[in-house]
């Protein structure tokens, strides 16, 4: 019998497939928690899986969105301590996020951060858990190293900065306009290059006294690998991590030898179980006492009701936000 809600794909296709209907009801299977969704947040990720081009991995919900906040409704029989009914949370899912409820992992879920709201929390899982495995676990950023984030206004670009900056590193970062480039200078970064109007490898070179980046963080893919391996500093390191500039390009890998790089590219969403708790469990260690403490926090663009998800994607489609866009129930 339907008892809940969520957002379902009728088809593949624009923002205006997704529909706000009754659902079948959940329950928690062996390890979940069930979590009544106070907030989801939107992520490009959602919008490819809309497009019909990024299906969810098996066993995974149907809906989309892949991080949520709320309170545990229910929780598995060999689900035994940490969380508890009640709790407010927020999760990192493989799909199901833009939903009444979502049925997770227990190893998924990280407690609310003291200090912030419930709703907000929403934006925090993806982006947190993304940013931490690529550039810290992955690449192994460095206090005194230099950060090239592309994208540095949307979600996992203003966290990038605020973790980079943390640690001690230098942050550049490409934008296209000048107010997103005035907002990521005032959470920390320092190099500012406008795509639409200036070259990032000029750039950095010239900011760098001819050095490059030692980590560049990548959502474009193929169309910025070239240029990416020439900013790129001696023993440095490309994480790819979105293919918005498509998926194939040629490498030099001539060039990469010589500045002894890597290029390292990785999803969050179809990792195994086991590894995605070993993220969380990290990002809850490293990250969370910097959230409750102040020193790094969600930025959140605006927030939009769950039900109006079709605008929210036509919001984040035309860029025209910074940090995330939030979908509330």
């Amino acid at each position: 019998m339907a008892g809940v809600k969520a957002i379902v794909i009728s088809e593949p296709g624009g923002p205006e497939v997704l529909r706000w209907q009754d659902v079948d009801d959940l329950i928690p299977g062996p390890g979940e928690v069930l979590i009544d969704v106070a907030a989801s947040a939107v992520n490009r990720a959602d919008i490819m899986q809309r497009q019909g081009h990024y299906p969810p991995p098996p066993g995974a919900s149907p809906y989309p969105g892949l991080e949520c906040s709320g309170r545990i409704a229910a929780r598995a029989p060999d689900v035994d301590g940490g969380f508890s009914v009640g709790d407010e949370v927020c999760a990192l899912l493989s799909g199901g996020g833009y939903a009444e409820q979502v049925a997770v992992p227990a190893g998924q879920v990280l407690p609310l951060p003291a200090g912030v709201d419930l709703v907000e929390a929403a934006g925090l899982p993806e982006v947190v858990c993304t940013v931490w495995s690529n550039v810290f676990m992955a690449a192994g950023l460095r206090p005194g190293e230099t950060l090239l984030v592309h994208g540095g206004s949307s979600g996992i670009g203003t966290m990038a900065i605020q973790l980079a900056r943390h640690v001690g590193a230098r942050v550049a970062v490409t934008a296209g306009s000048a107010e997103k480039l005035e907002r990521c200078r005032e959470l920390g970064a320092e190099i500012l290059v406008n795509y639409r109007d200036d070259d990032f490898v000029e750039a950095l070179r010239e900011a760098t006294d001819g050095r490059g980046a030692d980590v560049v963080l990548d959502n474009m893919g193929a169309k910025y690998l070239a240029r990416n391996l020439d900013v790129l500093a001696l023993n440095g390191r490309v994480v790819i991590i979105g293919m918005q500039g498509g998926t194939k390009a040629e490498l030099d890998l001539g060039l990469l030898m010589r500045k002894r790089g890597a290029v390292i590219s990785t999803s969050l969403r179809a990792r195994p179980m086991d590894e995605k708790a070993a993220i969380v469990a990290s990002v809850r260690e490293h990250v969370w006492p910097l959230i409750a403490a102040g020193e790094v926090r969600p930025i959140i663009d605006r927030k939009i009701p769950m039900a109006e998800a079709a605008e929210a994607h036509r919001v984040v489609e035309a860029s025209d936000h910074i940090g995330k866009v939030l979908l509330v129930r």
